[in-house]
């Protein structure tokens, strides 16, 4: 089974690259923060360049592609920390009118009781109808059927509501998330190295101290080994590949994110810096379908299923 990827694949790759480098560079990430909803514009251009229909069949319009290149235009979203429900349009495409085209924002529930961007979109999937119900002393069990409770994100770009969970988590939203925590763990490592090279104390790089040099080894190591999984889950779609790729890229992009602090030491803590939006982003996207817990308990029993045979 060959996991490189084809000249088409890279093509891709490239091409998302360079349209999100074109209309999403640093100063549109800085000007998102403050804006209530995704970029309109931006959308619909995702949309003319097929990045929700991507695998759509070509007969109702879509591009005709699978899952591998899915898997990598949201690796390429999760590098530059594109915000807005982008798997839930995606999914919702050839559904919901207007979500391949990107005239339509589609927010959904994860499964695991979060909501993102619920009230920015045109659509919500997957909340519960009924009466929002009002809990006693001492109920935690969540929201009431209907009702979905506002949450302070710990990542400005991302707002969070928690709504009842209701069954498990599509495993290719799963994967998709994977795809962006790696894009997230890969640029997390570009800027450590980038400021490890620049960034300069007693009178030489910090990248030449040992302390420096392995914080950024780590980090390389993780990314790879992360992509090898995301890649190979991508052309497998087993439950077992899938929940190992999410652990592996969780691990990347929230391990990631604070060895780029640690290099960039007390600057990386700053507003003005992009890398605390990296570890949110990260944390945020980490929580998703309820955690890594469903992981690793499915990994736990292909493990125990496997000692038997």
């Amino acid at each position: 089974m060959r996991f490189q990827l084809s000249d088409d694949q890279r093509a891709l790759r490239t091409g998302m690259r360079e349209l999100l480098a074109r209309r999403f560079g640093r100063e549109a990430l800085r000007a998102a923060v403050g804006r209530p909803g995704p970029d309109r514009a931006l959308w619909r251009e995702l949309g003319a360049a097929g990045f929700f229909a991507l695998r759509l069949p070509e007969a109702q319009g879509g591009v005709g592609l699978g899952l591998p290149e899915a898997v990598l235009v949201f690796e390429e979203a999760g590098r530059v920390l594109l915000p807005g429900p982008l798997i839930a349009t995606h999914l919702a495409a050839g559904t919901v009118p207007g979500a391949a085209e990107g005239e339509t924002v589609v927010a959904a529930a994860d499964g695991g009781g979060l909501l993102e961007w619920r009230d920015a979109a045109d659509v919500v999937l997957g909340e519960t109808e009924g009466p929002g119900g009002t809990k006693g002393p001492g109920e935690t069990e969540g929201p009431g059927p209907g009702e979905a409770v506002a949450l302070r994100s710990v990542d400005p770009l991302t707002p969070l509501h928690r709504v009842r969970a209701r069954g498990a988590p599509d495993p290719v939203a799963v994967l998709l998330t994977a795809a962006e925590q790696l894009g997230t763990a890969t640029r997390a490592c570009e800027l450590a190295v980038e400021h490890a090279r620049t960034r300069e104390q007693f009178g030489r790089p910090i990248g030449a101290f040992q302390a420096v040099q392995h914080l950024c080894a780590d980090l390389l190591a993780r990314v790879e080994t992360a992509r090898a999984a995301v890649y190979a889950a991508a052309v497998t779609s087993a439950p077992a590949d899938i929940a190992a790729a999410r652990l592996l890229a969780d691990e990347a992009a929230v391990r990631g994110a604070r060895d780029c602090l640690q290099v960039h030491g007390g600057m990386g803590f700053t507003w003005e810096a992009d890398v605390h939006l990296l570890l949110k982003r990260a944390w945020v996207r980490a929580r998703r379908a309820g955690g890594g817990a469903d992981a690793e308990e499915l990994l736990a029993r292909e493990l125990l299923s496997g000692a038997g045979r």
